[in-house]
């Protein structure tokens, strides 16, 4: 699967769902490519943003969509690789953070 057939595959999900992909297609994809890196690596989806490492229940939680997805979208309007957003943030009603603060729960 390219990161394009997974792009068109995802976005109407995460919009029945309430949640809209970054507006720079372009950095979308570059996020879904690492994702599907991942997979190749390691079986999973992972978060490309995070350093996985290989074993599935101990990232469960950066599986992309990560556990952290939801409340991320709720306070800061996108998720931490910005790859979901809310439709406010998506359409540039409300400013997104320069960053997102990282929260782990992995031990």
């Amino acid at each position: 699967m390219t990161p394009k057939e997974m792009y068109e595959m995802l976005k109407p999900i995460q919009e029945k769902k309430g949640y809209c992909f970054n507006p720079d297609y372009e950095w979308c994809l570059d996020v879904i490519e690492g994702m599907l890196t991942n997979k190749a690596r390691y079986g999973y989806t992972s978060c490309p943003c995070r350093l996985a490492t290989g074993e599935r229940e101990r990232d469960k939680e950066i599986v992309c969509p990560c556990v952290f997805r939801e409340e991320d979208v709720r306070k800061y309007d996108c998720c931490y690789c910005r790859l979901y957003m809310s439709p406010e943030g998506a359409e540039g009603k409300r400013p997104v953070p320069e960053s997102i603060p990282e929260r782990w729960l992995r031990k």
